[in-house]
């Protein structure tokens, strides 16, 4: 065990000890606020019809809402999951396909028009 020969050396370990813990505290509180900005501010950047939209839903207060905004959805290009409310949709022979960005929907109609072409 370590032994230490000064008081005056436990109350330094002690006071380091406090202080590495306060500048924690203070960065994972920052850290915090950080991500509730930025969520803040991409939530502004929505597009006009699409917060007129989620506002209706709001108001109506149907409690499949929540769900839906919840709700994951698999991108058919690239595999990766997104929340349905945050997917680009797109409407093809009757059915609803959700991407997660608008270059992988257009890979995905660029390539169903190369296998329509081919046969």
């Amino acid at each position: 065990m370590v032994g230490f020969r000064k008081p005056e050396e436990l109350m330094n370990l002690l006071a380091r000890l406090m202080k590495f813990l306060f500048w924690l505290l203070i960065v994972s509180w920052s850290v915090a606020l950080l991500r509730r900005v930025l969520a803040w501010m991409l939530r502004g950047a929505m597009p006009a019809a699409q917060a007129n939209q989620d506002a209706a839903r709001s108001e109506s207060g149907d409690p499949q809402d929540g769900a839906a905004a919840r709700r994951l959805v698999r991108d058919p290009v690239c595999g990766m999951h997104v929340a349905e409310v945050l997917a680009v949709p797109l409407g093809e022979d009757g059915e609803l396909v959700h991407f997660c960005s608008l270059a992988c929907r257009d890979k995905y109609v660029n390539g169903r028009h190369a296998m329509a072409a081919n046969g």
